[in-house]
């Protein structure tokens, strides 16, 4: 899978394409899962920018939609969520492969 890594001053910047899914869940939700090869970089870096159980923020930008939000550690992924105004802005389904552009605060 083709991916970028840059690192900005103070930040990690990832980009990869992933596939929206419906995660049931204590709370239903849509995710994409960072595939392998980012999900490794972030783990290089996550214990000096978790907030707490594995969780990490980021800002995300899909598209020309870009918020705020945190990565949760799942299976040795990490999994980006996708709120529904996300997906209606930029008109996604379940399925869909996304491109997806992280950047993480170091």
């Amino acid at each position: 899978m083709n991916f970028s890594k840059i690192h900005v001053k103070n930040s990690m910047i990832l980009e990869f394409q992933a596939e929206i899914f419906y995660w049931r869940g204590p709370a239903p939700f849509y995710f994409a899962a960072a595939p392998e090869a980012e999900s490794n970089e972030i783990k290089e870096i996550s214990n000096r920018v978790t907030y707490g159980w594995g969780v990490i923020p980021v800002t995300v930008k899909v598209g020309e939609t870009e918020w705020t939000t945190s990565l949760f550690p799942k299976d040795g992924l990490y999994l980006v969520p996708i709120k529904s105004k996300i997906r209606k802005a930029e008109s996604l389904n379940e399925g869909d492969t996304i491109r997806i552009r992280l950047e993480i605060a170091e």
